[in-house]
């Protein structure tokens, strides 16, 4: 596993292409996640956001291909690797599990935009913040799907 530097200082581009891979790898949980999801969400209070989920399954699909194009920009390999997916049988629990690895995501890349700039790859980090808007949608739609407040990520998560 990479060495996270979560702070503005400069990195290397080889850890950055490193940072890039683990992001790959969140969007291709999140492919698997939202495909599984939005197909065993049961109950007439789920029909809605499963087909919100199938949408973001594709839109997921689009931010892999450009983080993917992106990495081998930067003259590296895309991983072919995920996150392992979480499942459950109960819908409120897959929706959370949704909604915290939305927060995980916007947090890293809020992150990788910054350590982007600090590297001059400006053009990378314009691409970022264009999966960040669509991340953010996401996010909002699981908080609202849950009766939640859409959740402060501005600060790193504290782990228990």
């Amino acid at each position: 596993m990479a060495a996270k530097p979560e702070s503005d200082a400069k990195l290397t581009r080889k850890q950055l292409i490193a940072l890039l891979n683990e992001d790959l790898s969140r969007e291709y949980q999140a492919i698997i996640a939202y495909v599984v999801y939005s197909q065993v969400l049961k109950g007439p209070q789920y029909m809605n956001i499963a087909a919100e989920l199938e949408v973001h399954a594709a839109q997921e699909l689009q931010h892999a291909l450009l983080i993917a194009n992106q990495i081998d920009y930067l003259g590296g390999m895309p991983t072919v690797t995920p996150k392992p997916v979480k499942t459950s049988e109960k819908a409120e629990d897959m929706l959370q599990f949704d909604l915290d690895n939305e927060n995980d995501t916007i947090r890293n890349y809020r992150v990788r935009v910054r350590q982007c700039e600090a590297l001059g790859e400006y053009a990378v980090s314009e691409h970022l913040r264009e999966i960040l808007i669509q991340e953010q949608d996401h996010q909002i739609a699981l908080a609202t799907a849950l009766g939640k407040n859409v959740p402060d990520v501005t600060t790193p998560e504290e782990r228990a």
